[in-house]
C-alpha cells in the first residue's frame, strides 16, 4: 500500500476549503452591511444606480418598440389593401397564416443566443405577426368578431402590439379592443373602407 493521498480525500479538503471562503466572505459581508454606514449608503446608491439604468433602458426600449409599430403602420397603408371580395378573401388568409407562422416561430427561440439578441428577435417577430394580424383585420368585414377571435387565440405580446397599431390608425370602427376573453369587442357592422 502507497502513503500517498486519495483523489477523493484532495477533492474533499478543495471543496470543504472553497465553502468555508465562501461562508467567511458572507459573514465579512453581513458584518460590513450590518455596522459601517458608508458601506451601506454605497450600496443603497449601485442599487439606486442600477434601477435608474433599468428604467432608462426600459423606456427607450418601449419608445422604439413604438416608433417600430408606428413605421410599420404607415408602411401599410401606404402599400393599401385589396379592393375586390375575392382579392380581400386571398389576402386575409394569407395575411392570418403568416401571422399564426410568425406567432409559433417566435414562441420557439434558440437558447444558444444571447438574452437581448433573442429578445430583439421575438420582438421584431412579434411585430411582423402583428403586422399581418394588423393587416387582416383591415379587410375583414366586422373587425370587432375578428378581435374577439384574436383575444382567445393570439399570444398576448403580439395582441399588444397589434392594439397599438389599432390606437394608431384611428380609422378603424372596432369599439372596445382587447376587453379579455368572452367580452364583447363589438362595435361595427361594416366593412372596413379606405
Amino acid at each position: 500500500m502507497s502513503s500517498s493521498i486519495r483523489p477523493t480525500t484532495i477533492a474533499l479538503a478543495t471543496i470543504g476549503a472553497l465553502a468555508t471562503g465562501f461562508v467567511a466572505y458572507a459573514v465579512y459581508f453581513d458584518h460590513k452591511r450590518r455596522t459601517d454606514p458608508g458601506f451601506r449608503k454605497s450600496l443603497k446608491r449601485e442599487s439606486r444606480r442600477i434601477a435608474k439604468a433599468a428604467k432608462q433602458e426600459a423606456e427607450a426600449q418601449g419608445a422604439q418598440q413604438k416608433q417600430a409599430v408606428r413605421d410599420a403602420v404607415t408602411e401599410a397603408q401606404e402599400e393599401g389593401f385589396p379592393t375586390t371580395v375575392e382579392e380581400k378573401e386571398t389576402f386575409f388568409m394569407n395575411m392570418v397564416g403568416q401571422g399564426e407562422a410568425l406567432c409559433q416561430s417566435g414562441e420557439s427561440g434558440c437558447p444558444s443566443h444571447e438574452h437581448n439578441v433573442l429578445m430583439q428577435t421575438s420582438e421584431s417577430t412579434h411585430i411582423e405577426a402583428a403586422l399581418c394580424f394588423y393587416k387582416a383585420l383591415k379587410v375583414y368585414p366586422q373587425p370587432g368578431d375578428l378581435i374577439s377571435i384574436y383575444d382567445k387565440t393570439v399570444p398576448k405580446p403580439v395582441l399588444d402590439m397589434l392594439a397599438e397599431m389599432v390606437a394608431f390608425d384611428g380609422k378603424m370602427p372596432i369599439g372596445n379592443f382587447g376587453g379579455g376573453s368572452g367580452s364583447d369587442a363589438g362595435g361595427s357592422t361594416g366593412a372596413i373602407d379606405d
